[in-house]
């Protein structure tokens, strides 16, 4: 009886998002809410992987599906599941099912590490269980109540006076259910200030904020207080990649997006995020994408205009 009453909620939960997210996003792209920390996508085609640092976030998508790919590692989420990144991270996504008749939909939540650390403090659970570190992007089951949590959260957007004074508790609630479930180690261990996962996480933030300029992994494993070895252990446990590949790969998804977005020719790019040597540049580039800087955006710039053609 409970798992037919917890499909039930389920499906109609899903269902009032669907109509949630099509009138608050009724346009392919990316939408900001009147929730600051709330997004909402809406795509009827499927998509070439998209990069971008995910910061601290919750992901779900409502109706299609789409992968999030980080290094070498691809996680698929939809409608049964949800993804959860515990820190910055540069990943690739990319839809997978979506179309006119049934449009991708998803929202993404950000959430900040002192909400997830006040929840904490009131939730008793084992410390055994933050002894490993977890990566830090998992995909875990989707729960009758998180997605009750997020309709509630989702209806403010036609009560905007509302927002201000009811947002924070939901959003609260729905950190809560996380914390419930799965992934709720994940999140646990990157709030609780002294663990490894917490200094790594602000040894990413390091990175990101001077991703231009150099850095040694001695340098940011002083910043943290920790050893050089076990810094990079901890590192690469949770983020897939080193210290160094991090920044790599921070840099490269900068200068793709300056010589797309901002028409940047490959030598300037190349300066713009750190790069000493254009032909350095150059040969980490067609490494990483496979072709160099100047065919790999063209091949990009074809790819978006037969888009909005067969939009």
């Amino acid at each position: 009886m409970d798992t037919l009453n917890n499909s039930l909620r389920m499906e109609q939960s899903l269902h009032q998002l669907v109509d949630l997210i099509s009138r608050h996003a009724p346009s392919n792209g990316t939408h900001q809410t009147t929730i600051p920390s709330l997004a909402l996508l809406h795509a009827t085609t499927l998509s070439e992987p998209v990069e971008s640092v995910y910061k601290p976030s919750i992901c779900v998508v409502v109706q299609g599906a789409k992968i999030a790919t980080l290094a070498d590692e691809t996680y698929r989420y939809d409608p049964s599941t949800y993804l959860v990144t515990s820190v910055e991270l540069p990943i690739k996504g990319q839809i997978i099912e979506g179309s006119n008749e049934t449009p991708f939909l998803s929202l993404k939540l950000h959430f900040d590490s002192d909400v997830i650390l006040d929840i904490v403090k009131a939730i008793n659970r084992p410390e055994s269980l933050l002894e490993e570190d977890c990566r830090g992007i998992t995909v875990s089951q989707t729960s009758p109540a998180l997605l009750e949590a997020l309709v509630r959260l989702m209806q403010l957007l036609d009560a905007p006076e509302d927002i201000h004074v009811l947002s924070p508790f939901i959003i609260r609630e729905i950190l809560y259910r996380v914390l419930q479930g799965e992934t709720g180690v994940l999140l646990h261990q990157s709030a609780i200030i002294g663990s490894h996962a917490h200094s790594i996480a602000q040894a990413i933030q390091l990175i990101n904020l001077n991703y231009d300029k150099p850095v040694t992994i001695e340098q940011l494993a002083k910043t943290v207080n920790m050893s050089t070895s076990s810094f990079h252990k901890h590192f690469k446990r949770i983020t897939a990649m080193s210290p160094l590949q991090y920044q790599k790969t921070v840099r490269l998804q900068e200068a793709r997006h300056l010589m797309l977005m901002e028409t940047l020719p490959v030598s300037d790019a190349s300066f713009r995020v750190g790069y000493e040597s254009p032909s350095q540049f150059s040969r980490e580039y067609t490494r990483m994408y496979g072709r160099s800087p100047l065919h790999d955006v063209q091949a990009l710039r074809s790819s978006i205009t037969s888009s909005i053609v067969q939009l």
